[in-house]
């Protein structure tokens, strides 16, 4: 383009310029010079942006081990009960805190169910990492990191993670980096078992997320719409409304207890096509909640049979798009399969070349150490006691998680301020007394305005157990006290107001 202004100062007249432009060879030789120039424009801004996201690579490569006069790094694996119990109890001005997790909140998993069916929002049974340990977004060596972790160099005191990117893979491709720590925490949870059956992982749904109950949702709510909708056969509509629940445990139970609340209150108010049509089966191998007292046991199936939920007992053998199969032959049709059998250890902690418990998660000792590798610790759903300590290992409760992560945040606290917060420093810090476990009880709500609450320390132990209202008062009022936040204890108590005067909310969004 400057060729041309030069041009038009060595012949300034308009007709100079128009003859010379009416010369065709001239005219080419321009338009291929501006061409040209162009082109190497577009190279050289494109060759500016390559350079300058290799150069960003380089820069970023994760994070240094820490220096001398820096704060000492712990590196949490996780955002479950027991990472965020222990994120919670850090003394951050002794530690920097550092949390890698592909879910930047933490799910209040006894009131998950509630949300499937609109009792609840889903906003008020997630609680923000941030709001939990609020130095994560305000210290300077303290961070959040969307990812996962993909290997542990404990020689080396790093985890090596890679970045999730939901939806965007193809504007946003994954990158890994490196994390060096001082002291580690194993607290990544577990996974749904599903016992090697075929067809599981394909066509049913979990209760672990809130993307879970998200998915629970909407496809309960589709099938109810698209029952109503002229030409369905008898047949595929009685198939789209059975909601069928595998796993007698307390959250099978409980999400039965809701789901049968909503068929019982909203759906034959508000579906009263298709009211008659809706049912609700739940499958279990052995006795639903098999943890509780007999009694308590009891009053829950006839509760259960009352509110409309058919009880089979029974082992699912195959799961198809539209059926599952049992041990006895039987096909079971189903429009909405919810899985609940418990949990077992994830893809990456059978990964991890360290001691495992007899059940497959990451062995320990008495101090939620892992024995073999220098400052790593495991707590919550992924760890278990070694063969060697004598004990049995815990269940994969909310409760244990919790008390797991606060007692190891307490010795962390008492490690730092005896100076042995750094890597490789802990050999010879005292810790104090090993941690005991005590079981307060367990409660599960059946519907209908009643519950169960178990108080004894064990099955065979003595206490207090009772079921009704009283008890449906009790699980709410004590799950309320137990939300982490203020924030969420207005949410959770206002939805329950709403719900309570005005019915479940039945928006598909």
């Amino acid at each position: 383009m400057l060729w041309i202004k030069n041009l038009a100062r060595i012949s300034p007249t308009t007709s100079s310029v128009g003859n010379l432009f009416r010369n065709s060879e001239s005219y080419t030789l321009s338009s291929r010079f501006c061409t040209a120039l162009q082109q190497s424009e577009t190279v050289q801004a494109t060759d500016q942006v390559d350079n300058g996201l290799e150069q960003q690579e380089q820069r970023y490569h994760g994070l240094a081990p820490t220096k001398e006069g820096e704060k000492p790094r712990v590196l949490v694996l996780g955002s479950g009960w027991a990472g965020c119990r222990l994120m919670k109890g850090i003394d951050t001005s002794i530690y920097d805190v550092v949390c890698v997790s592909p879910r930047n909140h933490m799910v209040f998993t006894p009131l998950l169910a509630s949300t499937c069916v609109g009792t609840l929002e889903f906003r008020s049974v997630a609680e923000p990492i941030s709001r939990i340990q609020p130095a994560i977004s305000r210290e300077p060596g303290s961070y959040y990191f969307l990812a996962n972790c993909s290997r542990l160099d404990s020689e080396n005191h790093e985890v090596h993670c890679e970045t999730v990117t939901d939806g965007l893979s193809t504007t946003l491709k994954p990158w890994k980096f490196k994390i060096a720590y001082d002291k580690l925490v194993l607290a990544c949870g577990a996974e749904a078992s599903t016992f090697g059956i075929n067809g599981v992982l394909e066509n049913a749904i979990f209760l672990r997320e809130v993307h879970h109950a998200q998915e629970i949702r909407r496809k309960l709510l589709l099938n109810l719409m698209l029952s109503e909708v002229p030409g369905i056969g008898e047949e595929e509509k009685r198939r789209l409304l059975h909601c069928v629940v595998v796993g007698g445990g307390p959250t099978g139970v409980e999400f039965s207890g809701e789901l049968s609340d909503f068929i019982m209150k909203d759906v034959r108010e508000r579906y009263a096509h298709v009211k008659d049509d809706i049912r609700a089966t739940l499958i279990e191998a052995r006795d639903i909640l098999s943890s509780f007292d007999d009694g308590l046991r009891q009053y829950a199936i006839k509760q259960l049979n009352k509110s409309g939920v058919k009880l089979v007992r029974g082992i699912v053998k195959e799961v198809k798009p539209q059926k599952l199969v049992l041990d006895d032959g039987t096909d079971v049709p189903y429009g909405l399969l919810v899985w609940s059998t418990g949990v077992g250890p994830s893809s990456f902690v059978k990964s991890l070349g360290l001691p495992k418990d007899p059940g497959g998660r990451i062995g320990i000792d008495e101090w939620m150490r892992v024995p073999s590798v220098q400052d790593v610790f495991a707590i919550g759903d992924c760890s278990g006691y070694l063969e060697s300590t004598g004990k049995s290992t815990l269940p994969a409760l909310a409760q244990v998680a919790e008390r797991e992560g606060k007692y190891l945040a307490n010795l962390l606290n008492v490690m730092g301020k005896a100076g042995g917060g750094r890597a490789w420093n802990a050999k010879g810090t005292e810790l104090g007394e090993p941690f005991v476990y005590k079981h307060l009880g367990s409660m599960a709500t059946i519907g209908r305005y009643k519950a169960l609450v178990d108080l004894r320390e064990s099955k065979e132990g003595k206490g207090i157990s009772m079921a009704g209202f009283v008890s449906w008062f009790i699980w709410r009022s004590a799950y309320l006290t137990r939300v982490l936040s203020w924030r969420n204890r207005f949410y959770v108590a206002i939805n329950w107001l709403t719900t309570f005067v005005f019915g479940r909310d039945i928006s598909r969004i």
